[in-house]
């Protein structure tokens, strides 16, 4: 088995380290092994750990496992997204349950058994790596709320005060509006807001998500629940613990499935797939979609009393052709963005340039004027971008048949097309085309539609 990833073991106990020394270098690239907590938080910057196993009791003849919720609290001050599984004595149970809550992973219990540890730990890390992935992703698309972009727009600036009144309570929100119009980049700006901004952003794709494996991603299984679940996994409900839960493109989950997300939202707990006990859960739910839930409700394709759930608040992003006034702000924030990543601050926009900006209809929104302007950000011989350093989209009301396209720009249009046809209805767009429905959804992240 190849060895991944890097350790952090906090344990007073010599011979404990020792044996754990032995038996971790088996499946970790990097063992840290330290005696006392105190060191920890040095440990921690200097090591940068994908997992942290922590004892918790450490001064002799205190035994209350206080010391491990302390040092817990001080790892998720730290990073609040690395997972920590506690070693705990049979004693201890009750409070690793309570640390559970306060954000730990999981907790194992001397004396161990190797392979459940060893288990346990690596699915921790696996975890914890989807949760820096998804946040490293938000963080990449676009930056936090005190580096977004609002634009002058009166439309813009009252959904400014908006996302500020609603970020200071925990109610659940629906952020709707086109691709591209920056829905993620609004849900983050929620939760940077919020009392939870020290707390995990988890995101979920849904229409990524298979159906057959829509409960184990979000609610966790147990090892042994289906032929590939070698060891326990927590859910995104469960990765998410005391941040913010942010559910893509909603509006794509199927009707059965409906269900069963609406029961959790209920309740508040989640059953793992393979186990019949209630955890608890504490997030902040802000869900997105491009699609019209209120029609999907009529057509019986969504349940009502989900939308209800979910729509405590709703945010309506605009598309960027219904506030064109944006655009030389939002092209100049991203003209400085991109300047500084690639090294190239004297660039600024000709005056051509800008009129032509003002004028493209922008089908795919900020997110298509964002990555046009990185492209021409790489590709500008001079200092003033032109004109032509900018591929902006045929006419989508030309035909194939009329333009001259390359192979990719003509899928792009006739996807494009199809999902216009067919109301951003996924399903109906993917039998249209012939393909599944990961393919298609593979194909608008490439050519983001």
């Amino acid at each position: 088995m190849a060895k991944t990833g890097s350790i952090l073991v906090v344990d007073d106990n010599k011979n404990v380290l020792s044996a754990l020394r032995i038996l971790l270098e088996s499946y970790f690239q990097q063992v840290t092994l330290i005696t006392s907590p105190n060191l920890l938080v040095s440990k921690l910057r200097e090591v940068q750990p994908d997992v942290v196993l922590l004892d918790m009791n450490f001064s002799a003849g205190i035994n209350s496992g206080n010391e491990g919720l302390y040092w817990l609290s001080e790892i998720k001050k730290q990073n609040a997204a690395l997972p920590v599984v506690l070693f705990t004595a049979y004693a201890d149970i009750e409070l690793a349950v309570r640390a559970l809550k306060d954000g730990a992973s999981d907790f194992v219990v001397k004396p161990w058994d190797n392979a459940k540890l060893v288990a346990t730990l690596q699915a921790a890390m696996q975890q914890g790596n989807a949760s820096h992935k998804e946040q490293d992703n938000c963080k990449a698309a676009e930056p936090a709320d005190s580096d977004i972009c609002w634009g002058r727009s009166t439309a813009m600036q009252e959904l400014q005060k908006l996302v500020k009144k609603v970020a200071k309570t925990d109610a659940n929100v629906l952020i709707t509006g086109e691709n591209g119009t920056g829905k993620e980049v609004i849900a983050r700006a929620v939760h940077e807001l919020s009392a939870r901004k020290h707390k995990v952003m988890v995101t979920v794709d849904m229409g990524a998500v298979t159906e057959t494996l829509f409960e184990s991603e979000l609610f966790g299984h147990v090892k042994g629940a289906f032929t590939d679940a070698k060891a326990d996994r927590i859910g995104k409900f469960e990765a998410a613990q005391g941040g913010t839960l942010f559910l893509d493109e909603i509006g794509n989950l199927s009707y059965p499935l409906q269900a069963k997300l609406l029961h959790v939202i209920q309740s508040r707990q989640i059953v793992r797939v393979g186990d019949n006990r209630p955890v608890p859960v504490d997030i902040r739910l802000i869900c997105a979609t491009n699609r019209n839930l209120q029609q999907l409700v009529q057509a019986g394709e969504f349940r009502e009393d989900l939308l209800y759930r979910v729509n405590t608040i709703h945010i309506e992003v605009p598309p960027l052709r219904e506030r064109k006034g944006d655009i030389p702000q939002l092209a100049t924030f991203f003209l400085r963005k991109y300047g500084a990543r690639y090294n190239r601050p004297d660039l600024h926009f000709a005056d051509e340039t800008m009129e032509q900006l003002k004028a493209y209809a922008w089908p795919g929104n900020v997110r298509e004027l964002q990555h046009a302007i990185e492209k021409a950000v790489i590709l500008c011989e001079g200092n003033a971008l032109q004109p032509d350093d900018f591929y902006m989209r045929p006419n989508e009301k030309a035909t194939l048949q009329t333009e001259k396209l390359s192979l990719e720009d003509a899928e792009r249009l006739l996807i494009a097309n199809a999902i216009k046809r067919n109301n951003g209805n996924l399903s109906l767009v993917a039998a249209e085309l012939g393909i599944t429905r990961p393919t298609l959804y593979s194909k608008i992240k490439k050519y983001e539609l």
